[in-house]
């Protein structure tokens, strides 16, 4: 499937393309923005090569022609969906710093959001609310996640557990039945420790939502898989944009099962506020 988000496709397609091709890809990924103002000849020039080969660049990615192709990259542009890992500069002030922070996270977001499938969300989510007992596992910084989703979860009464121990996770997974979920997160989609707990999950019959990145080894193991695909630079000093995106994917599951489940949620919604407001000290929000 062609990624929705133009820049992402035309990544994801450049070690596919002619050699001739990818010089065009390579321009076009470097100089979004003065792309959108060329005319085809201009394009062909700056990239060094024909105007037969830049309309090659553009059916290979799946348009018509340089137009249309100009057209959705402008859209995509002027909705803010062109966003790049940032890197940090010694002469940053800290609005640069606060904007390339927010500008990576909200383009990550924005991507996220274009390529998940619905059909996959609407399955993840029956499943959740038809299940028995869902249990999440996450290792490293995805366990955090697991967490958040545990505390969501269990205010919509959904008996619900998060393991970030590997040990732990293993023994669970053997107790589980065909009436429970696991719902593995992993920003790599390769930890080896959340693979095995996924199996042996899988063997006893539990079904496995796997939110990790697409063509991993979780992502194509688990019965149903939810594709967040967020490129990181881990050696910089950058956001951890993957573990955002997975807590809002999580909440999103949590609003599909809370809205399945409003008509018996609403009193018990109002007894859990009303217990969390008695904790509070008098005066506080």
């Amino acid at each position: 499937m062609q990624s929705p988000n133009l820049i992402r496709r035309i990544e994801n397609n450049q070690s596919t393309l002619r050699k001739s091709e990818a010089k065009v890809a390579s321009f076009v990924l470097d100089n979004a923005n003065a792309v959108i103002r060329m005319r085809i000849v201009d394009l062909a020039s700056s990239s060094g090569v024909s105007e037969p080969t830049v309309i090659r660049f553009c059916r290979a990615i799946g348009f018509d022609g340089f137009q249309s192709f100009k057209l959705q990259l402008a859209q995509h542009l002027s909705l803010g969906d062109v966003f790049t890992q940032f890197a940090v500069d010694d002469k940053d002030t800290i609005a640069d710093l606060r904007n390339k922070v927010f500008d990576t996270t909200v383009g990550s977001l924005l991507t996220v959001r274009d390529e998940l499938d619905v059909v996959a969300l609407e399955t993840a989510i029956t499943t959740i609310n038809q299940a028995k007992r869902v249990e999440f596992y996450g290792v490293g910084a995805s366990g955090s996640v697991a967490a958040d989703a545990q505390h969501k979860f269990f205010r919509l009464q959904v008996s619900t557990a998060a393991y970030t121990d590997p040990h732990i996770q293993h023994m669970s997974a053997i107790s589980l039945g065909k009436d429970d979920v696991v719902v593995a997160i992993s920003q790599s989609g390769q930890t080896q420790a959340l693979l095995q707990s996924v199996r042996l999950a899988m063997e006893a019959g539990a079904t496995v939502i796997g939110i990790a990145p697409q063509n991993t080894a979780l992502s194509e193991l688990c019965s149903i898989s939810l594709y967040v695909n967020v490129e990181e630079d881990l050696q910089a000093i950058a956001p951890v944009s993957s573990r955002i995106a997975h807590l809002v994917v999580i909440d999103v599951l949590a609003t599909g099962v809370a809205r399945h489940r409003k008509p018996q949620l609403k009193n018990h919604l109002k007894r859990l506020h009303k217990s969390q407001n008695a904790l509070r000290t008098t005066g506080s929000s």
